[in-house]
């Protein structure tokens, strides 16, 4: 059996899962690893025998088949650059950048050179979601509610907007994307911060935020998220169609229609092992179930984007659509 020969940029906490997966598999190595804390490169390559190395530069000369860039909001670009230029598949972690520079280049460089991607969106492929689009096809969806309700990361640049982008770009993500996903693309937001600050030094994001989204086809929607809490409280979202209520997290999926209430189990774990089996697979030529491509996730980066802006300015933003 070939292996294929897997590049990690980054060693935290993200970093850390996406090696112990691919690790898991048989056709899989870890080809070296590299980050802004060499010891941090060393630590996480040393669990899985791999190398670490100094930079992508050096990653990539080494002749990977694809990339893993797993690094906070800012740091996005560099790696992802230099991955299109040696036209190395690429998966990138979200969310995809800080604003919207990098993204848009980064979007138009994996379109110019034909490059396959994929981003870490896996609630795409949770049991939960699958069937709450199966349940949702041919229905008109009317309303759309999410929620990340949690605390402030244990990481240094998270509390700090030009580091992490805010609550909604960082956190929220997935919800949006799964908004997106089910009810088709937002046209205009309206949202608002309270314009305080969670009790941690330097910090300067929302606490909380509040968005009013109109979507296209005709659905409205609304987005609640907060960082005040010491837990993880809730993150999911409920959609309602006519005569169908669902309420969709990882861990379940609530169905309540005129025959009454069922429950799906969430199967998060395997979700996180799928997403990046379904990019190995795209890699090796043996199979074509990349869900969230770059382009794709750039779509729920600009979403996210939109409500920040509205947030911060107190207006109206319509989407882009590119």
């Amino acid at each position: 059996m070939a292996v294929s020969r897997i590049g990690l940029v980054g060693a935290g906490g993200v970093a850390q899962r996406h090696a112990r997966v691919l690790s898991g598999f048989a056709d899989v190595r870890l080809a070296g690893v590299t980050d802004v804390l060499p010891e941090a490169a060393e630590r996480l390559a040393g669990e899985y025998g791999a190398p670490a190395v100094p930079t992508v530069e050096d990653l990539l000369a080494d002749g990977v088949d694809a990339l893993y860039v797993c690094v906070p909001p800012f740091a996005h670009g560099p790696a992802e650059r230099a991955a299109a230029e040696a036209g190395v598949p690429l998966f990138v972690e979200k969310p995809v950048g800080l604003d919207a520079a990098v993204p848009e280049e980064v979007a138009a460089l994996v379109e110019r050179r034909g490059l396959l991607s994929a981003a870490g969106h896996h609630w795409r492929y949770l049991r939960t979601v699958e069937e709450a689009a199966r349940l949702l096809a041919g229905r008109e969806i009317r309303l759309v509610a999410g929620a990340w309700l949690d605390k402030v990361p244990p990481v240094g640049w998270w509390p700090h907007r030009d580091r992490s982008g805010g609550p909604v770009v960082e956190q929220a993500a997935h919800v949006l994307d799964l908004a997106r996903h089910l009810a088709g693309e937002v046209a205009t937001v309206n949202a608002v911060g309270n314009g305080t600050p969670p009790p941690v030094p330097g910090a300067d994001v929302d606490t909380a935020t509040a968005a009013v989204l109109r979507f296209a086809d005709g659905a409205v929607g609304t987005l609640s998220a907060t960082c005040a809490l010491g837990w993880k409280h809730r993150a999911g979202l409920e959609v309602y169609a006519d005569g169908l209520a669902l309420a969709i997290t990882e861990d379940e999926l609530v169905v309540r229609d005129a025959d009454g209430e069922r429950r799906v189990a969430g199967d998060a774990e395997a979700a996180r092992v799928a997403v990046d089996r379904a990019f190995v697979d795209a890699v090796r030529g043996e199979g074509h179930d990349v869900r969230v491509p770059y382009p794709e996730a750039l779509r729920t980066h600009r979403l996210a984007l939109a409500v920040a802006e509205s947030a911060a300015t107190g207006r109206t933003v319509e989407v882009p659509r590119g």
